[in-house]
């Protein structure tokens, strides 16, 4: 005997298809274990020199590079060239991005 009576609350989607499309290339960049860590270090500091992020890693100045390329090109990360340096600083609003789709998950809302 079939019921109308459902299990469970229904899920609600609260972001739509268009702020999805749009926000899944930030959550793919950061996809890469190497760009998250990037991103988490340079997050917690207001600017962070390429010097820095490059010893924390056993990887190549290249490398380091390419993956700091990925998090500029999708808006993560901005930079700016002091001298031989380059000094990194994450982006206020992509942060506000990334959190406001994340925050009602931790919250319960």
């Amino acid at each position: 005997m079939a019921s109308d009576v459902m299990c469970c609350t229904p899920a609600i989607a609260s972001l739509d298809a268009d702020r999805a499309q749009a926000l899944a290339p930030l959550f793919k960049a950061l996809g890469d274990p190497v760009r998250l860590r990037l991103a988490s270090m340079i997050a917690a500091m207001p600017e962070v020199c390429v010097c820095e992020l490059t010893r924390a890693f056993e990887l190549s100045g290249p490398t380091i590079s390419h993956h700091l390329k990925v998090l500029r090109d999708n808006g993560i990360v901005e930079c700016e060239r002091r001298g031989t340096w380059v000094y990194y600083w994450i982006r206020p609003h992509a942060l506000a991005e990334l959190t406001a789709v994340l925050a009602p998950l931790h919250t319960g809302a």
